[in-house]
């Protein structure tokens, strides 16, 4: 098959999928508009989470490829230390920056002490990973139980917001999808437009020409995946307020990360947007409308993007 038949034809079957989406999305207004609106704003909410998660493991895994499979359990301590925070002092605010700070200290660590001495072992790498994230989950799980913690929104998000055809929905799952649009820009402009987003980019692609012109190359790539670890925490503690924290959630965060970087692209932030918006859509739009088989409209997408773009959305060739 030419490469003009294989566009064609991958053409063709996208605007087929397309037509059928639209044709469900007019049948499924038709039917309980209501429902549809409120899944579409749910699915917008988990979306925002998946990419607060996701993007910093696309700048781990994706950008600097180092595998991390501990990240789901940073996700999970950063929401319990920010628990802990926000119950003794009453401050929201204090329980996101304790969160983020938390992650981002234990996630330097696992760059200086493993992933420096393992750079290009992906299998090592993962081993690692999976030991170290089992650890941390038996330790969290020594600490603070199996209980299911829960986070108070701030006052001034706390309640619902009247919206056409929806009527209410939480003002705070409103704040979290405005929040991730605001971090999702803010990494876009650091990794594109900044001297050190710059440095990160050259010392991925060549790493012996960035450390030729004087820059010290571990110290960057220690800052990105602190970035990056920080990133997790800081999406356990907003993750928490909106649904709950309990055992168990680091792996889902995990699983849910490496599908959105798969789909969305390694190394790219709006790639992981994409993604992240893929996945929420399929997963409420799967409870709501096909509770059965909703945990497989996820991997449907997985698959379809690795057989059409097996880079990922907005992939590039290495």
């Amino acid at each position: 098959m030419t490469s003009t038949m294989k566009l064609r034809w991958q053409t063709g079957f996208l605007l087929v999928v397309l037509a059928l989406i639209l044709a469900a999305s007019i049948w499924a207004v038709a039917d309980n508009a209501k429902l549809y609106f409120t899944t579409l704003l749910n699915s917008l909410t988990l979306a925002s989470l998946y990419f607060l998660v996701a993007s910093g493991f696309t700048l781990v895994f994706g950008l600097m490829r180092n595998v991390n499979l501990a990240h789901g359990s940073l996700y999970l301590l950063g929401a319990y230390v920010g628990w802990v925070v926000g119950d003794r002092t009453g401050s929201w605010v204090l329980a996101v920056v304790a969160g983020f700070i938390t992650a981002a200290v234990v996630g330097l660590l696992l760059q200086v002490l493993i992933f420096r001495h393992m750079q290009g072992q992906d299998l090592r790498q993962t081993l690692v990973t999976i030991g170290v994230s089992i650890v941390l989950a038996d330790v969290m799980l020594w600490i603070w139980g199996a209980e299911i913690y829960t986070f108070d929104p701030p006052a001034w998000i706390y309640g619902s917001t009247a919206l056409p055809l929806v009527m209410k929905f939480p003002t705070y799952r409103i704040a979290v999808f405005a929040m991730a649009v605001a971090i999702g820009l803010a990494l876009w402009w650091f990794l594109a437009k900044t001297r050190v987003g710059m440095m990160i980019r050259a010392g991925v692609d060549d790493r012996g020409m960035l450390a030729a012109s004087g820059v010290d190359v571990q110290l960057v790539f220690a800052l990105t995946f602190a970035i990056g670890a920080g990133m997790a925490g800081l999406a356990g503690v907003v993750g928490g307020s909106a649904l709950s924290v309990s055992p168990g959630e680091d792996t889902r965060y995990l699983l849910a990360s490496l599908v959105v970087v798969i789909v969305g692209g390694m190394g790219s932030v709006g790639g992981a947007a994409i993604g992240a918006l893929l996945i929420g859509l399929a997963e409420q739009f799967g409870l709501a409308y096909a509770p059965t088989y909703s945990v497989v409209f996820t991997f449907v997408i997985m698959v379809l993007a690795l057989a059409f773009k097996p880079r990922g959305i907005m992939g590039k060739a290495a």
